[in-house]
């Protein structure tokens, strides 16, 4: 009943439902002066990678922060009277995964301002940059630190500092609309990839006036067990409701295990709010399960990254392609310095759905190549910009795809036309063989000729 449905009241309610939970959750964890206090902190604070608000405010305010945030997410969309559809969660729900690291209602709005003004300047309605808007605001550590970093007075760099956020906002959809051809939809957090090449620009710039920028670690260690078991309870509350929109049919998951994930990939335009729902809740729940396994901490940049992986599941990502590329990651601690267990790979591990698509599209083998990829670049991207791009690992994410599909397609292409050359010769003999009148025996030649003839199939396949 939901697959034609685009008003999203369902899913409408969905995200008030999740933002009345953080709210509660805020104030279950602390008091009322707890939460508001840490709030100011967190709109008062440095923002670059990695923030761990849990460490630097508390879990109410960071819950609290997250409240807010999805709260501006939906109203703005509502006010730009746009539907509800796939890409809308995946920019709702990566917004509320990084106000629990980064991202504040202050340090944003100036980059949704920028973004608001370069939709005017193109004579476009805000509706169609919106979403670029949310995803721009990986950058919104530059506003906050620049407010601390210039040697000026206190208004001066607030004017500054908000000054550079509008001038992110104007760029960055420009620029993404071009690094989307790069990686050619096989990276789904392209707007990533276009913030860590403005954020190495920016940075450049404030290293050439001696302004350098350094990563911090303020890092929450353990696991709180509401949060553990918290999380578990919501990703089955998204999936029961899910089954509900489908008028309890379950089966109509599968739908979405069939498509390559390859952007533009909107599975509530292609199958439904229902089917998105469970897909996203067996998601979260493989990621939360991942980070138990690997005996990572349920910290707030974990914590963003399992919503961020959740969100995901509506516009690109599955299990089916998913998982091939986590598997990628976990393996290469194997052969490389890095361990599973570390925050830094458990990051990487749940970013690496991203590069979702590459497993969907080139099987398994593919994907855990691109895992394995992934989280050795981006264990170097980072220092390109000082921690100033939150999304890192969508940077890290552009250069693996923009590596490896064209590699892909050139064997895929090379595949293709051996596969034709060999089914030119088959088709060569049997007529051959016909004018001689050999008979269709079992003789070992035709056990020959029926081997070509698997093996040739084979590499048509692969070559599709």
């Amino acid at each position: 009943m939901d697959k034609n449905n685009l008003k999203g009241r369902e899913l409408r309610f969905f995200c008030f439902f999740t933002a009345a939970l953080l709210f509660v959750a805020a104030f279950l964890f602390d008091t009322a002066e707890d939460v508001f206090s840490g709030f100011y902190t967190i709109l008062t604070s440095r923002d670059i990678l990695i923030t761990d608000y849990f460490e630097l405010a508390g879990f109410g305010a960071a819950f609290f922060n997250a409240g807010v945030m999805l709260v501006i997410a939906v109203g703005m969309v509502e006010l730009s009277e746009i539907p509800f559809t796939g890409l809308t969660l995946m920019a709702i729900f990566m917004n509320v995964g990084f106000a629990f690291w980064g991202k504040n209602p202050v340090n944003i709005l100036p980059i949704l301002f920028g973004t608001w003004i370069h939709a005017k300047l193109h004579r476009q309605r805000f509706a169609r940059y919106i979403y670029t808007g949310f995803f721009a605001a990986c950058l919104a550590p530059f506003v906050s630190e620049l407010c601390y970093i210039l040697p000026f007075n206190v208004y001066v760099n607030v004017t500054l500092a908000v000054a550079t956020g509008i001038i992110i906002g104007m760029i960055t959809p420009a620029i993404a609309s071009h690094t989307a051809a790069g990686h050619m939809g096989y990276s789904l957090f392209n707007v990533g990839f276009a913030g860590g090449i403005i954020a190495f620009v920016l940075h450049s710039i404030l290293k050439a006036f001696g302004l350098p920028v350094n990563q911090v670690l303020i890092w929450k260690y353990g696991r709180h067990p509401g949060i553990l078991i918290g999380l578990y309870i919501y990703f089955i509350i998204a999936i029961i409701y899910g089954i509900w929109l489908t008028g309890w049919k379950p089966s109509a998951i599968k739908g979405i295990f069939v498509h390559p994930g390859r952007a533009v990939a909107d599975y509530i335009l292609m199958e439904g709010a229902g089917a998105t729902l469970m897909s996203m809740g067996l998601l979260g729940i493989a990621a939360e399960s991942y980070v138990l396994l690997a005996g990572g901490d349920l910290s707030g940049p974990i914590l963003g990254g399992i919503i961020t992986v959740f969100g995901v599941g509506a516009f690109g990502a599955h299990l089916r392609n998913y998982i091939p590329v986590l598997v990628g990651v976990w393996l290469s601690t194997f052969f490389t310095i890095h361990f599973y267990g570390s925050y830094a790979v458990i990051i990487a591990a749940l970013f690496s759905v991203g590069l979702a698509p590459i497993a969907g599209q080139y099987g398994p083998i593919a994907g855990v190549v691109a895992g394995m990829l992934h989280s050795v670049v981006v264990m170097s991207t980072g220092a390109l910009y000082g921690g100033l791009n939150l999304y890192n690992n969508g940077f890290s994410c552009g250069w693996v795809a923009i590596v490896m599909v064209p590699t892909m397609e050139s064997f895929k292409q090379q595949l293709k036309l051996a596969g034709l050359i060999m089914a030119e010769k088959e088709e060569k003999e049997e007529k051959e063989r016909q004018e001689a009148g050999e008979p269709k025996e079992n003789t070992p030649a035709a056990k020959a000729r029926n081997l070509r003839k698997r093996v040739r199939t084979w590499i048509m396949k692969r070559g599709k």
